[in-house]
């Protein structure tokens, strides 16, 4: 781990004033949205039109849509929508070919085709040729628009991919804080580096994640990236005993996060589903239906396919055996092999 160690310290920052927590919101009644109301990976209303709208082969909602992210600083947006829009021209790629076509230039469409390219290596025998050619993408996007740390995490996932060294790592890491110092995704690309080039540095993981969390202010998801950090640490399979105590802390965090947010909240929707997932995990089901209540109908592929083909049927049978309490609690089914499952390796993109 001597690696591992000498490069933590220059993935954090100086620490910052944090800023006064928000009021937690209060929990919904005892009721938690019927099955027919819950819906999977459910865009917000501003990705909706365009996802319609790229369907009929038209880019410019999507083209409009990542224009106003860029304008407003919205990166966390930003990325979600970019992660989205690739997904969705994986299997419908007409609309971005001739944004692209009509547009080679321009600073959105370049970041989707790079994610795009990112998506299609990963899964491929040929990965490392593959992501070879996604390098000219990455850069092009990265210089279209200076401000943005977008492509900085797109960046963190291809050197995550092709085992880059560390010390490039550190450097795309410096660039990508320097332009938002506490971009979520940026963190959990630069947490899943750590966890794939050393596996099993599950101390070294939480470090990171716990440091960030504590610099990060309080309504950022950032504070809900010990709870990544700990969901690393229970998908290991050769994982011996787990600091059981940091588990319980990481987790404890992410409550006090989510429940400063509105019920319902799609945009941390995904950070819900992993927290009740990684607190049925831990054996606390009365706080994973908790945050079954507060997801509301907005459930995420991301964790529940790691350990089912049906993630949505998972979880509504998790959430009614939760509500019914013992003497039958929840427990999630064994992923294959030991290994998670699922495309996505780890939240979003692989």
């Amino acid at each position: 781990m001597v690696c591992t160690m000498a490069l933590l310290p220059l993935f954090h920052r100086p620490a910052h004033r944090r800023t006064t927590a928000a009021r937690p919101a209060a929990l919904p009644e005892d009721t938690v949205s019927a099955d027919d109301e819950v819906f999977l990976d459910a865009p917000d209303e501003h990705l909706g039109p365009a996802l319609v709208a790229a369907a009929r082969g038209a880019y410019g909602p999507a083209s409009r849509l990542l224009a106003g992210t860029r304008e407003r600083g919205a990166w966390e947006d930003r990325d979600g929508y970019v992660l989205r829009l690739a997904a969705f021209a994986r299997s419908r790629p007409e609309w971005l070919r001739s944004w692209r076509a009509a547009a080679p230039d321009d600073p959105d469409a370049l970041l989707v085709a790079a994610q795009l390219a990112l998506d299609h290596a990963w899964p491929s025998p040929g990965r490392a040729e593959l992501l070879r050619e996604v390098t000219p993408l990455i850069t092009a996007a990265a210089r279209a628009d200076d401000r943005d740390p977008v492509p900085w995490r797109v960046a963190l996932d291809h050197a995550r991919g092709s085992r880059a060294g560390h010390r490039y790592v550190e450097e795309l890491w410096e660039a990508a804080v320097r332009r938002a110092p506490h971009h979520y995704g940026c963190h959990v690309a630069a947490l899943r580096y750590l966890a794939e080039i050393w596996r099993g540095a599950h101390r070294e993981c939480l470090d990171f994640a716990e440091r960030a969390a504590q610099d990060a202010p309080a309504g950022s998801p950032v504070q809900a990236l010990p709870l990544r950090a700990a969901f690393i640490c229970l998908a290991d399979a050769e994982a011996g005993e787990l600091p059981r105590g940091r588990l319980d802390a990481a987790a404890d965090r992410a409550i006090a996060f989510s429940r400063g947010l509105p019920p319902a909240e799609i945009r941390v929707a995904e950070i819900r589903n992993l927290l009740m997932y990684v607190l049925l995990r831990l054996g606390r089901h009365r706080d994973a239906l908790c945050q079954a209540r507060l997801i509301g109908p907005y459930v995420t592929s991301f964790p529940w396919e790691r350990v089912s083909d049906d993630p949505l049927g998972l979880f509504l049978r998790l959430r009614a055996d939760a509500g019914a309490g013992p003497p039958a609690p929840p427990s999630l089914p064994p992923a294959p092999g030991g290994a998670e499952r699922g495309r996505r390796a780890d939240g979003h993109g692989q």
